[in-house]
């Protein structure tokens, strides 16, 4: 087999073995791996930076993707600590790989529902509606209360939004205050 062929194979290889990774951490979570666009992130960050954030605060994206947010997270405040929670391995590379050179930034392959974000002054996501009910309850156990929560086009079902901005395409970006419940009387917790 001459070089050429032997290139060809390689590159086939890749591509089945990228594919099938992201197929399959497509079967498992019902979530494809989703970047915010500059207009998204932008918005995120603004939302972040009326909020009351600390200067040194702990920002986490649940289901980080390619890092797309995560870096700008990272650049937009510099003295916070960012970290990047993926589990499928194609874009959880691609994101390691895009933050090599922000000392604030870590990212690791891991299942963001088997993580302590006990010590997160603010979470964002970006993942789909069939998962939100379920992330609710997530943050609902993990969660301090106070705590900033940013969800990316789909919103968190009887939470009372406290910022945000309607999308044009894909959807809006609210801030919430976790809990961020809506208070109905006789309810108890």
């Amino acid at each position: 087999m001459g070089t050429a062929n032997t290139l060809q194979v390689a590159v086939i290889l890749v591509t089945l073995l990228v594919g099938a990774s992201l197929v399959s951490t497509i079967l498992k979570t019902g979530v494809p791996p989703l970047s915010s666009n500059s207009a998204e992130r932008d918005e995120v960050i603004a939302l972040l930076r009326r909020a009351p954030l600390p200067k040194d605060a702990v920002i986490m994206d649940l289901g980080s993707g390619w890092g797309t947010l995560v870096v700008a997270l990272a650049r937009a405040f510099p003295g916070s600590s960012v970290l990047g929670l993926e589990m499928s391995l194609f874009p959880y590379l691609i994101s390691r790989w895009r933050t090599r050179n922000l000392a604030n930034v870590s990212v690791r392959y891991e299942n963001f529902f088997r993580s302590d974000l006990k010590n997160a002054d603010a979470v964002t996501c970006y993942l789909m509606p069939g998962l939100m009910p379920r992330v609710s309850e997530l943050l609902d156990r993990t969660l301090r209360p106070g705590t900033l929560v940013v969800s990316n086009t789909f919103l968190f079902r009887g939470r009372t939004v406290s910022a945000g901005r309607e999308g044009v395409l894909r959807g809006a970006v609210c801030l919430y205050v976790w809990p961020a419940r809506v208070w109905v009387v006789g309810d108890q917790e």
